[in-house]
């Protein structure tokens, strides 16, 4: 492969370098220009050996020509698509790249790759095995002291959790604090023991567990941006939250007997909820048929009323007419109900002799 022309002095280069050492020579990785300069040199040396004399001008212009070709390979550099590049110069930042091929000068400028389109997290008293990130999870004999924790009511539980997070502002996650993983893992713990403390062992191992993720997210936001660390928190979730392990067995029993309690209530509640519908339903109905019948007699009487009054009224007006009348109406009424009849005039004497009146009786009775 020849990388020179063919005419004037580099042509007389490219005649007399050995191919295979400069093969050699184009295939190492050159990162700095001592080695190339060690590299070149040790051609140079093979070149003196074979042919047996230097031209300087010629050593000259092949190490010029080297050299421009590792400076140019060091002003390239290329950007991930997850993530940004942050540019200093002379140690100073100067700008931000985004994915794709750049340019800088050599030597002069440097950059950082910064994962900024990656949500990232932290977590804190266990680990995740095989995470890229080296401050994702702390040495795990700090673990039981990182989760171990004092409640409000001055209780003991072991709280594991997870942060996730975004890197928002690149320029200022690396420059505005030394050690900007560790700062955001010591704002993480030191929020949670605050949340934490604030509540009793109950909220925090049953119904508080939405509110302490919500109030632990906004104060860590709050920390991060008064700190200017160029972060954004996602998501704070609690994972294993636990009482201590010497207590956990009865931590379990009375936690089994309030669920046992709890059970039985809603028992209860189910039996109330069937047996004293139905008896007000049956209450009210009897009611119903009470007040009914109240009114039907109430309605009946004043019928009667009505109706003795107006009878009333016609007798006053013919008092021997209407007895009568009511004597027959009342008669007719009695009379079909008797099986057997004995009728008798008012002058009839005793009538025991002639009649079997013990007969006659016994079908009354009947």
């Amino acid at each position: 492969m020849r990388l020179w022309p063919s005419h004037g002095l580099s042509g007389r280069i490219a005649k007399l370098w050995p191919v295979y050492n400069w093969n050699f020579v184009e295939s190492q990785a050159i990162v700095h220009p001592c080695e190339a300069t060690k590299i070149v040199m040790k051609n140079i040396n093979l070149f003196n050996v074979r042919s047996g004399n230097a031209d300087p001008k010629i050593i000259a212009v092949g190490v010029l020509v080297f050299l421009a070709m590792v400076l140019g390979q060091a002003a390239v550099y290329s950007v991930p698509t997850e993530s940004v590049a942050v540019v200093t110069r002379f140690g100073k930042f100067t700008k931000e790249t985004n994915p794709g091929l750049h340019f800088m000068i050599p030597f002069v400028d440097k950059y950082q790759l910064v994962a900024k389109k990656r949500q990232q997290k932290h977590e804190y008293g266990f680990g995740t095995p095989g995470a890229s990130n080296p401050s994702q999870y702390s040495d795990s004999r700090i673990w039981p002291m990182e989760k171990t924790m004092v409640t409000g009511d001055l209780n003991s539980v072991e709280v594991e959790w997870v942060v996730q997070y975004r890197i928002d502002a690149p320029s200022e996650f690396l420059f505005n604090l030394h050690l900007p993983e560790e700062t955001l893992r010591d704002v993480s713990e030191s929020v949670m023991r605050e949340v934490v403390g604030d509540r009793t062992v109950d909220e925090v191992l049953t119904i508080g567990r939405q509110d302490i993720e919500i109030v632990a997210l906004n104060r860590m936001q709050e920390v991060v941006n008064k700190y200017e660390m160029g972060l954004n928190i996602d998501q704070v979730q609690l994972k294993n939250v636990n009482p201590p392990s010497p207590v956990r067995a009865s931590f379990d029993e009375v936690n089994e007997a309030q669920q046992e309690r709890k059970r039985m209530i809603n028992i209860a509640n189910g039996e109330y909820n069937k047996v004293v519908p139905r008896a007000r339903g049956e209450a009210e109905q009897k009611l119903s048929a009470a007040e009914g019948y109240a009114t039907q007699r109430v309605n009946e009487a004043e019928g009667d009323v009505a109706r003795f009054n107006a009878m009333m009224v016609e007798y006053l007006k013919a008092p021997e007419v209407t007895k009568r009348r009511i004597y027959l109406e009342t008669m007719a009424e009695v009379m079909p109900n008797l099986k057997s009849k004995v009728i008798i005039d008012d002058t009839t004497g005793n009538v025991l002799p002639l009649l079997p009146l013990g007969e006659s009786l016994k079908g009354l009775g009947k």
